[in-house]
């Protein structure tokens, strides 16, 4: 399916039989998935959210919740293309592919589609949401710019850092701090996002780096910072979440641009 296609298919496609890996991974729903997966990885590295080889955008297979893609160990975002990610299941074992997984990922990210039942679990270090991370705060004000207010109630922060995901008991303990939000600030680390489709989450990945960016400026300003009332933030992000249409045009764009 296209990435441009109108209806968003490649990022909402139905449930289907369990089959044998190879035959899975290698189904047209799941190859658009590949491909769309791919090009997240590589606009992001765009939008400077990369770090390195490091960090890890999955999406679990639809109708197998033990089964999720990912990104390889040792590739840049900007380099990743459909042929590159690789699929694995949530004990860690890689199961297609032509790359090998890096442990860490495998274990924040099993656990999170496993106990959370996301669909597409974003980690990374983005600059701005990393700077905040290291705060007392933990978090982003989401009372301050429009960007923040789409992420009002919908925010929870793991205050508690732990050192290397590197066992299936620290990625369970993340995911359970995540206590089910789809934006989890992780202590001292970085960022998680959640979603249900790849292209609305790729898009709240965005717009909150641009919200902490924008609050860490103010912030840095030194001038007293103005706050809306919560009803009003919890509004907004209401509204923000009924315009998800501009989602999907960001990523079309990005299928197009990037």
């Amino acid at each position: 399916m296209p990435l441009d296609s109108p209806t968003g298919s490649p990022f909402s496609i139905t449930s289907q039989e369990p089959t044998e890996p190879q035959v899975l991974f290698d189904a047209p729903p799941i190859q658009a998935l590949r491909k769309a997966l791919a090009l997240a990885l590589r606009a992001a590295a765009r939008h400077g959210l990369g770090e390195g080889v490091c960090n890890h955008f999955s999406v679990a297979i639809p109708g197998d919740a033990d089964k999720f893609l990912l990104n390889p160990r040792g590739l840049m975002w900007q380099e990743v293309g459909e042929s590159d990610i690789v699929m694995v299941d949530s004990h860690g074992k890689k199961l297609a592919g032509a790359h090998e997984i890096e442990p860490s990922a495998m274990f924040i990210h099993a656990a999170m589609h496993r106990l959370l039942k996301k669909d597409v679990v974003l980690h990374c270090h983005a600059p701005h949401a990393t700077a905040l991370s290291l705060t007392q705060q933990c978090s982003l004000d989401t009372a301050l710019s429009q960007n923040a207010m789409r992420f009002h109630d919908r925010v929870a922060s793991d205050r508690h850092y732990n050192g290397l995901a590197l066992d299936h008991a620290e990625g369970e303990r993340i995911a359970n701090a995540a206590a089910g939000a789809d934006i989890i600030f992780l202590a001292n680390h970085g960022v998680i996002v959640c979603g249900e489709r790849l292209d609305y989450a790729y898009d709240d990945l965005y717009y909150l780096e641009r919200a902490c960016q924008a609050e860490i400026l103010a912030r840095s300003s030194g001038l007293p910072l103005q706050r809306v009332p919560a009803d009003l933030a919890s509004t907004t992000g209401l509204q923000i979440q009924g315009e998800r249409v501009q989602s999907e045009l960001f990523f079309r764009a990005l299928a197009r641009t990037t």
